[in-house]
């Protein structure tokens, strides 16, 4: 894999801000139910988005409508709600452990469909990954928080779909990348506003909310999903997918030190294997030559 100072450091930059987002959302969730929390944070980060594509005097004319909302429904809305949910029934930690078996069905689902063939490095990062995951994974009980635990792999599913799914988009439609996360946040949005009538919601606007909400919605939504499909268009689907496994690690450590959520010996081990595999994920020989030509195109 040629070396993209930028990818790495988009990588990084991701991690630190998602990982600490899951901390952020459970806080929130004290104050307001999962659907508001999600509600309001792509809302306010799809305008935030909106914002920086007039301020940068890029066309606000809609990327292609149908892909568009189909990205939108899917990364935006179905992935928020159940995320948050997943977080509002069980440990923040925990959660940001388990959505992030998404790599595993990245992987698997780019390859029939973006053709992604993943190196022998590639494959031992992430069978390494895994092994950090179940050791992570190994103090739970599996008794204890199972909708939440269940959620939360479902969420998984549904990031890996909409992550093929953008590089599919990206590899037929000559869109900008800005335009695309802003389009596709709006129209999700705009499917949570629409929902809303439906749903039980509330909300006690207090000062610890509204910080929270701050922090969720705009760097953590607006900003985060913007460098996110900034990774898928530098990356490979499978060498993005395993490199944001240093997202969950920040984010236990965070749950740790604001929640009082402690790891174990196990979960630190684990920890240090997902780790190892960042590191042999991102070296040189890290991703596969074969590039589909959709994506050789960008």
């Amino acid at each position: 894999m040629r070396r993209d100072p930028l990818a790495y450091a988009a990588i990084v930059l991701l991690a630190a801000i998602w990982g600490y987002n899951w901390v952020v959302i459970k806080i929130a969730t004290y104050d307001a139910d999962p659907y508001s929390v999600s509600t309001i944070r792509c809302v306010v980060g799809a305008l935030c988005l909106v914002g920086i594509l007039a301020a940068t005097r890029r066309s606000l004319r809609p990327t292609p409508f149908r892909p568009t909302l189909i990205l939108g429904l899917v990364q935006t809305t179905a992935y928020t709600v159940i995320s948050v949910t997943a977080i509002a029934t069980g440990g923040a930690g925990k959660t940001a452990i388990l959505t992030y078996t998404m790599p595993f069905f990245l992987v698997l689902m780019a390859w029939p469909v973006l053709h992604e063939r993943v190196a022998r490095s590639g494959w031992i990062a992430l069978v390494l990954a895994g092994v950090g995951l179940a050791l992570v994974l190994t103090p739970l009980d599996p008794g204890h928080g199972s909708l939440s635990k269940a959620l939360a792999v479902t969420c998984a599913i549904v990031w890996a779909g909409s992550a093929v799914y953008a590089k599919w988009l990206r590899g037929r439609h000559e869109i900008d990348l800005l335009a695309l996360t802003t389009w596709q946040m709006a129209y999700g949005s705009a499917a949570l506003v629409a929902l809303s009538g439906f749903v039980p919601h509330h909300v006690h606007f207090t000062r610890t909310f509204v910080l929270a909400m701050l922090y969720v919605a705009v760097p953590g939504t607006g900003l985060a999903w913007l460098l996110w499909m900034f990774m898928l268009s530098r990356l490979s689907a499978g060498v993005a997918g395993i490199s944001s496994l240093l997202t969950p690690v920040i984010g236990v450590i965070s749950a740790w030190l604001q929640l009082g959520e402690r790891p174990g010996a196990l979960e630190i081990i684990g920890m240090c294997c997902i780790i190892v595999a960042l590191v042999i994920n991102l070296a040189p020989a890290g991703e596969s030559p074969v590039r589909v030509a959709a994506v050789a195109a960008e």
